[in-house]
């Protein structure tokens, strides 16, 4: 069987189409999510500028000398700030030891919702919603929140297809969202000089993982690495479409609805071109939901025949474990649902 990431255009949710085009939208992503658990979506609406604009941010900032770019690291339970090349190790967010710990040669930026962006709600912490470290770069912190701003917009569009195609309230997710941990990650697939990665091993750009919130937004170059998993744990080479951003869902919609959408176990494997890692980019935007919400499984997903597979947890608590696994170098003891297909696939 072909493996297919499909092709959804959501314009009728983001220019206000009919009840009925809106139902088939709702329904084709219902498929996707159950099935694949990626898709590809068109008719987003974020303009063409703002994805420019971010492209030409990162390339400023991952332009820079290694040693400026390493003062802008913070601790690892700051999810702010620079991510130097195999500083990170994804796959121990899922609690699965790599051949070498801290072993994924991309490096990143993070960004993302901090305390004053929530004004309503008390009491946040300035761990989750750290303010942001933004460096001294020309029209950076200018070209990339503006992308942020676009990229919450379509997370926030597709939780409200979410919500129609499990036949929940309107406001379902909004009401888990008014001050969501909602984080940027922009990474850069390339060997900065003065690093000392083997390009003859197995090379990895980032391990395997699954995302940890509610649904992911990625621009991506038109570059081969993001590779996925299918249901016959073969790992496929997915490309985004001209113009398209790739959506995929994370554990707290997998813990939800108790696994009939899943959260896609997905690496990166950059290809080496002539002796050298052919540069690909990406920016993930998180949007994972409020960090005190409880996750638990949804009534609707829970029946004789499908028992449930959760119990509860926060956001806050959730993304914490997994973190300590992907930054800290902590395995991750309670992904075992997760760690079991990885070790399972055709690696």
């Amino acid at each position: 069987m072909t493996f297919e990431v499909p092709a959804i255009d959501i314009t009728p949710y983001v220019r206000g189409g009919s009840a009925e085009e809106r139902a088939a939208v709702a329904a084709a992503v219902d498929h996707a999510c159950r099935t694949v658990g990626f898709m590809q979506i068109h008719g987003h609406g974020i303009p063409s500028p703002v994805t420019e604009g971010l492209a030409a941010a990162m390339d400023a900032f991952f332009g820079l000398d290694l040693d400026a770019k390493k003062g802008y690291r913070t601790p690892p339970e700051i999810n702010r700030g620079y991510s130097p090349p195999k500083s990170e190790s994804l796959s121990l967010s899922l609690g699965v030891e790599s051949a070498t710990r801290m072993n994924d040669f991309f490096e990143a930026f993070n960004v993302g919702a901090t305390a004053s962006d929530y004004p309503h709600a008390c009491d946040l912490s300035p761990i989750d919603y750290a303010d942001n470290l933004w460096p001294d770069v020309p029209g950076f912190e200018s070209q990339v929140w503006a992308y942020f701003g676009e990229a919450a917009r379509v997370a926030r569009t597709m939780t409200r297809i979410f919500a129609d195609a499990l036949g929940l309230a309107p406001t379902f997710f909004d009401e888990r969202c008014d001050h969501s941990l909602d984080v940027l990650r922009m990474n850069n697939y390339a060997l900065p000089p003065g690093t000392n990665v083997e390009l003859d091993g197995d090379l990895t750009g980032m391990g395997e993982h699954t995302d940890f919130g509610i649904v992911t937004v990625l621009w991506a170059d038109r570059v081969k690495g993001l590779q996925v998993l299918d249901s016959e744990g073969r790992w496929n080479d997915v490309q985004p479409d001209e113009g398209a951003m790739l959506i995929n869902l994370g554990d707290v919609t997998a813990r939800l609805t108790n696994e009939r959408w899943m959260s896609t176990l997905h690496r990166v494997k950059p290809p080496v071109v002539n002796g050298t890692i052919e540069r690909r980019r990406s920016a993930a935007f998180f949007h994972d939901g409020n960090v005190d919400t409880v996750i638990s499984t949804l009534p609707s997903c829970v029946d004789a025949d499908h028992p449930d597979l959760y119990e509860p947890v926060t956001v806050g608590e959730h993304i914490a474990a997994k973190l300590a696994g992907s930054r800290a170098g902590v395995r991750n003891l309670g992904a075992g649902r997760e760690s079991a297909r990885v070790l399972a696939s055709e690696r």
